[in-house]
């Protein structure tokens, strides 16, 4: 006679728990399962309660496992994996892997580019993580990141250059038109004047170092200033002909080509920061990260 198998606590409670060890926040995990934190830590209260054990440590603003519950983390751990193993052998599906970028670099660089990806790697499910936010590999389950600033990023990680900042000024035709061009002499004989005109600002503020390099008379005081906390929102305002805006190269060039925004000025500023390739050394899906690794370096050797 076949031994009955002990009653297992549900389902839910144990998806709850699991991603809650991972992220050591109810609200994290929450967002991670399309549910309400309240309904993450009630599945988790009921778990407690059936086993008859504390699995979390609540402190004021974050978690902790307590032992029995980094024991049976790992084991729940395994268990998802076998199953979804199982299932995927079953019925193979593409695989998904979670990309963080910055919101401009996403909308500005990497969304026009995505169609010939996806048609070339159709075993490949793409989730686009868009956030000024540093994301953290385990935490967040990111597989890959495009990372803003300078080196290091952390040990344990594959680290390169994908390119070097180079901030351009731009504008569209209608403001030049009906403003003049920043660059030229003024009505007063003053060279380099910003009268009339309004600088763009996103969250890095390097116009000052700008017009150090290319209009080191004119006064930033004679010009407006309007201030975004993204540089994709700096490049839409003049796009929508509301001033002048810096935004790297990359970033206008198919404004550019389309004649909704003109390059003001030859100058490059170059801060010695740039955009990297992130991910970790160890990884579950080498070869797949190593294939999104490659196109990211040809998209931009290709735009050179």
């Amino acid at each position: 006679m076949t031994e009955a198998v002990g009653r297992l606590p549900s389902l839910n409670a144990l998806r709850a728990f699991e991603a809650a060890s991972r992220h050591l926040n109810f609200r994290l995990a929450a967002e991670e399962l399309g549910v309400t934190q309240g309904a993450v830590a009630q599945q988790v209260r009921s778990l407690e309660a059936e086993l008859g054990m504390k699995l979390f440590e609540r402190h004021p603003r974050a978690l902790s496992l307590t032992e029995n519950g980094r024991r049976y983390a790992s084991g729940v751990r395994r268990a998802f994996e076998m199953l979804t193993e199982a299932t995927q052998a079953l019925r193979p599906e593409p695989l998904r892997l979670t990309i963080s970028v910055t919101p401009t670099f996403a909308s500005k660089w990497l969304i026009p580019r995505l169609p010939a990806f996806l048609e070339t790697h159709p075993d490949i499910d793409l989730r686009i993580l868009a956030t000024d936010r540093l994301s953290h590999f385990q935490a967040d389950a990111v597989d890959l990141a495009v990372r803003y600033g300078r080196p290091p990023f952390g040990g344990g990680l594959v680290v390169e250059p994908l390119f070097e900042e180079a901030q351009v000024a731009v504008a569209s035709p209608a403001v030049i038109a009906a403003a003049g061009h920043p660059g030229k002499t003024d009505g007063a004989g003053r060279a380099g004047s910003l009268r009339g005109h309004a600088l763009l600002h996103d969250a890095h503020n390097a116009w000052p170092q700008f017009l150090d390099l290319t209009l080191p008379k004119a006064q930033m005081s004679e010009a407006k200033n309007v201030r975004f906390n993204q540089t994709a929102l700096a490049i839409d305002a003049a796009v929508a002909g509301q001033g002048l805006a810096l935004a790297h190269r990359d970033f206008v060039a198919a404004d550019i080509a389309a004649g909704r925004l003109v390059r003001l000025f030859d100058t490059e500023l170059r801060t010695g920061a740039g955009f990297y390739i992130v991910y970790p050394r160890r990884t579950r899906h080498a070869a797949q990260i190593a294939d999104v690794h490659e196109w990211l370096l040809r998209e931009t050797r290709d735009t050179r």
